[in-house]
């Protein structure tokens, strides 16, 4: 995500310092466990670190997402005190996963925050925080609540979907019908040009939200590959609870079935007002 959206401001003219784990960034610094020796003024500084795209499976695994996403943050903002110049603004890059939902249409920023996974929680919490500190040292906080996020070579569910169709082993189920609310990285990029200016909150979507059967043809046509196969539903709900008697090693169960078959989407309106959100559609920009 940080890539994609330094390649964004840096094309706008935006002189741009990275802060990374690697020797690829200006600042190399683990914010999980240090504060970064932050040596110069910005005018605004994009939190895109975190930890995502896994599930913990003990309570320690849990506890890194804090470590990352909630601890991260507050070593930044520390890092940020001690430099001597704080910025005018600050754009901190959440999820919907805050609201907790699995399954409904159109889901507004007012929507109660009602996520309960480590991941979810610590986001929740790394946005309260910024909210709180923000308003404190009078910077202007801008929080974008990304749904999946395509970009090239994606990691997470949108690269195992790339991964499955391209080793011939992804099957839409029940047609595929589904709609899950996706957004371009470079897009991100775009809105945070306009978004920091204003502050708020907004979720950002493709508008479009496409369903698995689309994106799965828009990436199996970019990869050589026919059509992906269907499984019918009443077939994959026999797998999933075989899957379920297996145990996490299954390729599929219950739980993983319920979130494939259930429409997602969210509401980007308030963007769209706020700074003129016009985002490209996924399936006509995806490149794998």
């Amino acid at each position: 995500m940080g890539r994609h959206i330094v390649e964004v401001l840096a094309s706008a003219g935006w002189l741009c310092d990275t802060l990374g784990t690697t020797t690829a960034n200006q600042l190399v610094c683990n914010l999980a466990n240090t504060v970064p020796a932050i040596q110069h003024a910005y005018e605004l500084v994009v939190h895109a670190a975190g930890k995502a795209h896994s599930v913990p499976k003990t309570e320690a695994e849990g506890r890194d997402f804090f470590a990352v996403n909630l601890n991260g943050t507050k070593n930044l903002c520390d890092g940020l005190e001690k430099a001597g110049a704080l910025p005018k603004a600050l754009v901190f890059i959440s999820t919907v996963a805050v609201y907790g939902c699995e399954s409904g249409k159109n889901i507004a920023e007012t929507h109660p925050l009602q996520g309960n996974t480590p991941y979810a929680l610590s986001k929740i919490e790394a946005e309260q925080f910024l909210q709180q500190w923000c308003a404190s040292q009078g910077i202007r906080l801008t929080i974008l609540r990304l749904p999946l996020v395509a970009g090239y070579k994606p990691p997470g569910n949108l690269g195992t979907m790339v991964q499955g169709i391209t080793n011939g082993r992804y099957f839409n189920i029940g047609g595929g019908l589904a709609r899950k609310s996706m957004v371009m990285a470079a897009d991100v990029g775009k809105a945070i040009l306009q978004a920091w200016q204003i502050g708020g909150i907004y979720n950002l979507t493709d508008g479009v939200h496409p369903s698995f059967a689309a994106l799965a043809t828009t990436i199996a046509r970019q990869l050589g590959k026919g059509a992906p196969r269907n499984l019918p539903a009443r077939l994959a709900i026999l797998l999933a609870k075989a899957g379920d008697l297996v145990g996490e090693k299954a390729p599929i169960n219950t739980s993983r079935l319920q979130k494939i078959l259930a429409t997602l989407t969210f509401d980007d309106r308030r963007a769209r007002s706020a700074f003129g959100w016009n985002p490209q559609p996924v399936t006509d920009n995806l490149r794998v």
